[in-house]
C-alpha cells in the first residue's frame, strides 16, 4: 500500500492505493492552530481498519515551509557571505545579521585570495552575540570550489554551530544572488521543518508505523524526510507539485501531443500550470517565492488568492472574491459569504443537510442586499430565491472571470520568452490551450462555467476532490547530480 497525504491552505486530503487501485480516500479540515494534530488526525482516520505493516512509504505534500516563508516566520540566519569583486552587498530582504567577508575564488574556481581567519571568527562571536543559531556560508563560485565553504564550516562547529547551510550544497548551478536567498530560505525554514518532521516520525514509530516516509518537492518528484531535514527548501511549493502529479495522472489527454491549461481549485488558493506539447512546464533559473528568487528547481506554477472557501466582498456594486479566506463558509458557520456557499445555493455540491443549504441561500441574499442597499424592503420568497440563485451564479462567473483573466496574463508572459518544458527547451514554441483540466473541490461546478468563458472544453476525473493526495502518492524520487570538469 502507498500512503499519500497532501496539506492545503483549506483542507488535508488523504488516499491509500494498493496494487494500482484506489482502495479509500479521505479530506478532513485544516485546524491552521493546530498543523500537525490536523496531519495526525487524518493518518489515524484514513489507516483505521488496514494493516499498516503493508505500507510500503507515506508520500507527503506540506506546506510547513512555505507558510513560514510567507507568513514571515522563519528563524533569523546569521549569513556568512563572501562575495568577491564586482557585486554589491545588498540581499536587504534576508532576516538575520549579514557578515561580509574577503578572499574569493575566481570562475573555474581557483583561489585568488584566500580566507581572513579573524573576519570568521569576528562573525560566529556577533552571531552568539545576537542568539543566532541558525547560519549559512556562500561563496562565490562555491559550486567550481567549495572549500572556503568548507573550511568556514569546519569553524561553525568547532564553535557550536552545527548543521550550517552551504551554499554549493543548495544547486550545481551558477548564479551568486540566487545562491545567497536558496541558503538563507534553507536556514530559516530549517527549525521549523525539523520540529515538524519529528513529530511526524515520532507518531509513526508510536503507531508501529515503520514504512518511509517521502516528502514531494517542488519539481514534482520526492525525498526521504531525513533528505528533506537538510533541504527544507526544496520543499517550497510542494502543494503544487502535488497538484500538478494527480492532474497528470488522472487526466489523460484526448490528443497526448497538445497544450493545456491545468487548474487545481482549493479551499484558498487556485493553482495555475500550463502543458506545451504535453509536457509541463518548468522554471528553468528556479522557483520564486514571496521576494525571493531561488535555484529550487520547480514545475512552472503560480498561485492565486482564489478558493471555494475566499471571503467575497462588495465594493461600488462590483463583487470581489478573495485574496484573503477569513474561516469556514458561511452554510458552515463562517464569518461571510463565500463560493462554496454559492455551489451550495445552485446545488452544485452534494448535502442532504437542509440548514446548510437554507445558509447559503441566506449568504447569497446578504450580498445581493449588500450590492443594492437601496432595496430594504422585504422580498416574497419566491423572489427572494430568485435573488439568491442569480447572486450565486454572478459570484461563479465572477470567478470563472478572474481565473481566465490570470490564465490570459501569463499566456502573454509565457510566450513572451523561450519555453522550457520538464524535458527541453522549445525553441520558436507558442502555447495556445486547445483544453482546460481542472481538479479540486469546486472542480465539477466550475467545469462548464469555465468552458463558457474559455470557449475550450474543460475535464474534471473521477476523484477530482483528493486529486493532490493520489498526485502525492504518486511522486517519485529525483534527484540531481552536478559533475565540473575543468579541461
Amino acid at each position: 500500500m502507498i500512503v499519500g497525504l497532501d496539506m492545503g491552505g483549506s483542507n488535508i486530503d488523504g488516499v491509500i492505493i494498493k496494487d494500482g487501485r484506489i482502495i479509500k480516500t479521505i479530506k478532513r479540515p485544516v485546524d491552521r492552530e493546530d498543523l500537525f494534530q490536523s496531519i495526525w488526525t487524518t493518518i489515524e482516520e484514513l489507516l483505521t481498519g488496514y494493516d499498516t505493516s503493508q505500507i510500503k512509504r507515506l508520500n507527503l505534500s506540506t506546506t510547513v515551509s512555505t507558510n513560514a516563508i510567507v507568513e514571515n516566520t522563519t528563524s533569523p540566519v546569521g549569513m556568512i557571505i563572501q562575495e568577491g569583486p564586482g557585486l554589491h552587498r545588498e540581499f536587504s530582504a534576508c532576516r538575520g545579521e549579514k557578515q561580509f567577508i574577503s578572499g574569493y575564488a575566481d570562475h573555474r574556481g581557483r583561489t585568488v585570495k584566500d580566507l581572513t581567519p579573524h573576519e570568521i571568527t569576528d562573525a560566529i562571536t556577533s552571531f552568539k552575540e545576537n542568539g543566532l543559531h541558525s547560519c549559512a556560508v556562500i561563496t562565490k563560485f562555491s559550486t567550481r570550489n567549495p572549500s572556503h565553504e568548507i573550511k568556514i564550516n569546519d569553524m561553525l562547529i568547532q564553535h557550536g554551530f552545527d548543521n550550517a547551510t552551504l551554499g554549493h550544497r543548495m544547486s550545481g548551478r551558477l548564479n551568486f544572488p540566487r545562491r545567497v536567498h536558496t541558503s538563507y530560505l534553507n536556514a530559516a525554514v530549517r527549525h521549523t521543518f525539523k520540529d515538524f518532521s519529528h513529530h511526524i516520525t515520532r507518531s509513526l514509530e508510536k503507531k508501529g508505523i515503520n514504512a518511509p516516509v517521502f516528502i514531494l518537492k517542488a519539481d514534482a518528484g520526492t525525498m526521504d524526510i531525513q533528505t528533506a531535514e537538510q533541504r527544507p527548501v526544496e520543499t517550497i511549493l510542494s502543494g503544487p507539485a502535488a497538484s500538478f502529479m494527480g492532474i497528470t495522472a488522472l487526466e489523460t489527454l484526448q490528443t497526448p501531443d497538445t497544450d493545456a491549461i491545468l487548474l487545481d481549485v482549493g479551499g484558498t488558493t487556485t493553482d495555475i500550470f500550463f502543458l506545451a506539447d504535453g509536457i509541463g512546464l518548468f522554471e528553468p533559473a528556479g522557483a520564486r517565492i514571496a521576494e525571493y528568487n531561488t535555484l529550487v528547481r520547480a514545475i512552472y506554477s503560480v498561485s492565486i488568492g482564489l478558493g471555494g472557501d475566499s471571503s467575497i466582498s462588495v465594493e461600488n456594486g462590483t463583487i470581489l472574491i478573495g485574496p484573503r479566506r477569513e474561516g469556514k463558509p458561511y452554510a458552515f458557520g463562517g464569518p461571510a459569504p463565500t463560493p462554496t456557499d454559492a455551489m451550495l445555493t445552485l446545488g452544485l455540491m452534494d448535502t442532504t443537510d437542509q440548514t446548510v443549504r437554507d445558509k447559503a441561500r441566506a449568504a447569497m441574499e446578504l450580498l445581493h442586499h449588500t450590492a443594492d442597499a437601496g432595496s430594504p424592503k422585504p422580498t416574497p420568497a419566491r423572489t427572494a430565491e430568485r435573488t439568491a440563485e442569480r447572486t450565486a451564479e454572478l459570484v461563479l462567473e465572477t470567478m470563472a472571470k478572474t481565473i481566465k483573466d490570470k490564465t490570459d496574463t501569463l499566456l502573454q508572459q509565457i510566450n513572451a520568452r523561450p519555453v522550457y518544458t520538464v524535458r527541453e527547451l522549445l525553441h520558436g514554441k507558442t502555447i495556445q490551450p486547445t483544453s482546460i483540466h481542472i481538479i479540486g473541490g469546486p472542480a465539477r461546478a466550475l467545469a462548464p462555467i469555465l468552458e463558457q468563458h474559455y470557449n475550450l472544453p474543460c475535464h474534471y476525473p473521477k476523484n477530482y476532490h483528493v486529486a493532490n493526495a493520489i498526485g502525492a502518492a504518486l511522486a517519485r524520487p529525483t534527484a540531481e547530480i552536478t559533475m565540473v570538469a575543468d579541461t
